[in-house]
């Protein structure tokens, strides 16, 4: 699809221009995405905003000093993504450097339990239930498990960092950034980073009691920030500079070998290089390792791995991480591939698209529809909701979603319940992402409204197929050492977007790799100048030559020991 190719506008007036500390690519790159001096690119983390403007934390501490005392059982109860593993694996291994005894954990079966603390996984937890439960990256829109858990006698502490609902779970005490009058600085906080604040601020109240000492040293959370940083990468929240401090402190460890067991199996399994690990590689190798646990089987499985300290151990957990990842692509290719067929007629005739695409397929899988939503939603650049079976009530059809900037969709479905009450059974999520549940039978009636609400609820102007670029690299700059100082200059991802560059180049020979994948030779027009480009998924049927406009990554490409420059082509279409 031809997409309009913007690019970022900076100020020039902005004092970091100016600053000659940093490559002045970088300095281009920093101001456009809104930072202005120095201090803002100060990521130590001694610039963490402080725990205590989190509305319920001192009681969440109390709650938690006071069980870890007392020697109380304590259940973490986690979620089926890469936020809810790394953030339960957080808790785990914090609570045992606090000194806790033996803290456990469960997470729900997404095709069991559904989402979060229910019922029917408190029911479950049989005649040794816990004195206190904490939920990771759920629990506050949890209101019949919080309740069934408290009428067991059982204390409650919510973690989370999702948009509450109308109603407020009756919890013991509850953390939540996003909750209503809560003052935290940053909203951005993935589950992981809520449940690792707890942990300092419980810390903290520890020390005061005295509770450290020869026999028992207060621990040092840093060797947590590498579950960290994956949790909050792999959970897609925007990297404001709360976020990027934590992230890039824990690549750091990652970098110098520092990495728990599991998160360095993972990095080798993905053939990842863990002294240049970055965050796009835990956004798409690592994450989507321990995803798909989540979606095809068990996340206990990547729980394990997360929390296993023998090398050995974690070997086999990420390989046989990567062996379920790989079938997740599979299933996912085929249903994409099925997708793409149901909107064949729709996209030869865009203007008859609905500005929220709604999908199912009676044979889909539950666990890889968000990820066919993101597929298509990144083809039709629209809000698109895809659906399967619900795996335990066949009348039951479970969704995920995917938007676009401008379109909230968790508000968006909002609306849609507010008017029609009843035709979503249950509903939650973000901006960006949301998961629902709809009768079967409802499901004709619920395409139908939702393309008559999005009619009237999106702006035209937001459905464009845009891509936002850095502008050109003049031809100084395309060498190693902008690569090399763009992967040095992170971290970048949502919120904080990679670099793209782009440029007219010609394409002087093209050869296929894999079947799909494209090896390039190019010219640069203005020079003459030759590079290597790589471009996946490029392959068409036909070899492109003549002159592109060519929307580019530099990288840095080790090849038998030798780093070489070469672009990585995201996005063509040719000039005429």
């Amino acid at each position: 699809m031809k997409r309009d190719i913007q690019r970022r506008q900076i100020d020039p007036r902005a004092p970091l221009l100016r600053d000659e500390r940093w490559p002045l690519v970088l300095r281009r790159l920093y101001v456009a995405r809104g930072i202005h001096d120095a201090e803002a690119l100060d990521l130590r983390l001694k610039h963490l905003h402080a725990p205590d403007s989190l509305s319920g934390l001192a009681a969440a501490v109390t709650l938690l000093v006071r069980a870890i005392v007392d020697g109380q059982r304590i259940l973490v109860v986690g979620d089926f993504d890469a936020d809810g593993a790394t953030g339960t694996a957080v808790a785990i291994r914090g609570l045992r450097l606090l000194g806790a005894r033996a803290p456990s954990y469960r997470v729900p079966n997404r095709f069991v339990h559904g989402y979060g603390l229910s019922a029917e996984l408190v029911a479950e937890l049989g005649p040794e239930q816990p004195e206190l439960l904490i939920t990771v990256d759920s629990g506050i829109n949890c209101v019949t498990g919080v309740a069934a858990a408290r009428a067991r006698g059982i204390k409650v502490l919510v973690t989370d960092h999702h948009l509450p609902g109308p109603i407020r779970p009756e919890a013991d005490a509850i953390v939540n950034p996003n909750q209503f009058g809560d003052d935290f600085p940053s909203k951005a906080l993935a589950g992981v980073g809520v449940m690792f604040y707890l942990l300092i601020a419980t810390r903290a109240a520890l020390r005061g009691q005295s509770w450290f000492g020869s026999d028992r040293p207060e621990p040092d959370f840093g060797t947590l920030l590498d579950l960290v940083a994956l949790g909050t990468v792999a959970d897609l929240v925007p990297l404001d500079r709360n976020n990027r401090a934590l992230v890039r402190a824990g690549l750091a460890r990652m970098q110098a070998g520092q990495a728990n067991a599991g998160i360095q199996a993972l990095i080798t399994a993905s053939g990842r290089d863990p002294k240049r690990i970055t965050a796009v590689d835990l956004g798409f190798a690592l994450g989507p390792r321990i995803n798909a646990a989540g979606r095809l089987e068990d996340m206990a499985l990547g729980i394990e791995c997360l929390l296993c300290d023998d090398p050995e151990r974690a070997k086999a957990f990420a390989e046989r991480l990567s062996s379920i990842n790989s079938e997740r692509q599979d299933v996912q290719a085929e249903m994409v591939e099925q997708a793409v067929a149901m909107l064949s007629g729709l996209e030869a005739a865009p203007e008859q698209l609905p500005k929220a695409v709604c999908l199912f397929d009676p044979d889909w899988h539950q666990g890889v529809v968000g990820l066919v939503a993101s597929k298509i939603k990144e083809r039709l650049h629209r809000p698109v909701l895809a659906f399967a079976p619900d795996a335990q009530n066949d009348a039951l059809l479970k969704g995920s979603a995917r938007s676009v900037a401008g379109v909230h969709l968790r508000d968006l479905l909002a609306d849609l319940d507010a008017r029609h009450p009843g035709l979503i059974q249950r509903f939650g999520g973000h901006a960006m992402a949301a998961g629902l549940t709809v009768a079967r039978a409802d499901f004709d009636r619920f395409r139908h409204e939702l393309r008559l609400h999005a009619d009237r609820a999106i702006a035209p102007n937001l459905l464009g197929a845009i891509i936002e670029t850095d502008g050109p690299l003049v031809p100084s700059e395309l060498v190693l050492e902008t690569a090399l100082a763009i992967q040095q200059g992170g971290p970048f991802g949502q919120g904080f977007p990679e670099p793209l560059f782009d440029g007219e180049f010609d394409i002087l020979d093209a050869s296929i790799m894999a079947g799909k994948h494209l090896n390039l030779q190019l010219q640069d027009p203005r020079t003459q100048r030759r590079y290597r480009a790589v471009w996946f998924s490029g392959y068409t049927g036909q070899l492109p030559h003549g002159r592109w406009h060519l929307v580019y990554q530099p990288t840095a490409d080790e090849w038998r020991g030798e780093t070489r420059f070469r672009l990585l082509i995201r996005h063509a279409q040719p000039t005429q």
